[in-house]
């Protein structure tokens, strides 16, 4: 189903598109370097009617100044289009790095599309990301991608045929599917809100010095590494390459005090913990060891943390049953 491609649909129409957490890769794969990107079971889900003017959560001016929402319309929704009315029910905090802007993203590129007669999903793709690049203004399309195939995906990495192929600029990334190994994962916000855009530049700057090319290097191998720990179901393994990850973006600075404290917390009852997102804030992702999920979902909370324990969302952006 996760291949299928989005149906023509009247209005209203109801859509919902699962966040995310990278497990490995973030900063680096704007760069062209592999990532690879859990789609979570935490959701967001909207509602797209007929109305007199364009409103989101009844709100006129909340429309206009929603950059994503202001985005996908402009690129989805032609003008002259009769205005649409937005709902929204999420479960995915915002400025986490939990992929609300994602998930919000591809539900209202999927209700956008099958409204205008339906689309294949790597045009789903291609327009969530379309969108998101033009609402931030940078980024890469790990997020918008695991939102719209859910499961796990990987960019610039992995083995089989893409899923799809996206491009901004003279930039390149393939999408392919990762099996998912059937794990529980834990991941944590620490309550600091980020920037992407920002975070995103500041590691930009830290990647142009001398040493950034070897950085790079190193991110690449640390990803390379972990997909191949994931597709061979190494726990151990792949927590080891997280931690490395982790050391990392500690190196390129866009790690936090209270991203700290959630880390350490955890102590052993994790295979491996890092941040995840943009970082500077926002939140981490931890592979709890067998059997001590609830005991790392306690240490977070003792840490002040805000945990979720998820796993792969089963599903992508997708109609849901319409609402009366």
């Amino acid at each position: 189903m996760n291949g299928a491609s989005i149906p023509a649909s009247p209005l209203p129409i109801s859509a919902r598109a699962p966040g995310k957490c990278i497990v490995f890769g973030e900063h680096a794969v704007v760069h062209g370097r592999p990532e690879l990107v859990l789609a979570i079971d935490l959701t967001t889900q909207v509602i797209a009617r007929a109305g007199e003017v364009p409103r989101l959560e009844g709100d006129a001016d909340a429309a206009r100044a929603h950059p994503y929402l202001a985005e996908a319309l402009r690129r989805l929704w032609p003008e002259g289009s009769e205005p649409l009315e937005w709902t929204t029910v999420s479960r995915i905090p915002r400025a986490a790095g939990l992929g609300s802007s994602a998930a919000f993203t591809a539900a209202v590129a999927t209700a956008l599309l099958a409204a205008r007669g339906g689309a294949d999903r790597s045009i789903l793709a291609e327009q969530s990301f379309a969108i998101e690049r033009g609402a931030q203004g940078v980024g890469s399309p790990g997020d918008t991608s695991a939102s719209v195939a859910g499961g796990l995906v990987a960019v610039n990495g992995g083995e089989g045929p893409p899923l799809w192929e996206l491009h901004a600029g003279d930039q390149r990334w393939l999408v392919r599917r990762v099996r998912d190994p059937g794990w529980v994962w834990l991941v944590a916000y620490s309550g600091v809100p980020r920037s992407t855009a920002d975070a995103v530049r500041s590691v930009g700057r830290r990647l142009a010095e001398p040493d950034g090319p070897k950085l790079l290097d190193a991110f690449e191998e640390v990803a390379r590494q972990g997909i191949e720990a994931v597709q061979r179901e190494e726990r151990t393994e792949t927590g080891r390459w997280m931690n490395e990850n982790q050391r990392l973006l500690r190196e390129v600075g866009v790690s936090h005090p209270r991203l700290e404290t959630l880390l350490d917390a955890l102590g052993p009852s994790v295979e491996g913990a890092k941040l995840t997102g943009a970082g500077a804030g926002g939140s981490i992702v931890a592979l709890p060891k067998p059997g001590r999920e609830v005991e790392a979902q306690r240490r977070i909370e003792r840490a002040g943390g805000r945990p979720f324990v998820v796993r792969a969302a089963p599903q992508g952006a997708a109609l849901v049953l319409a609402p009366p």
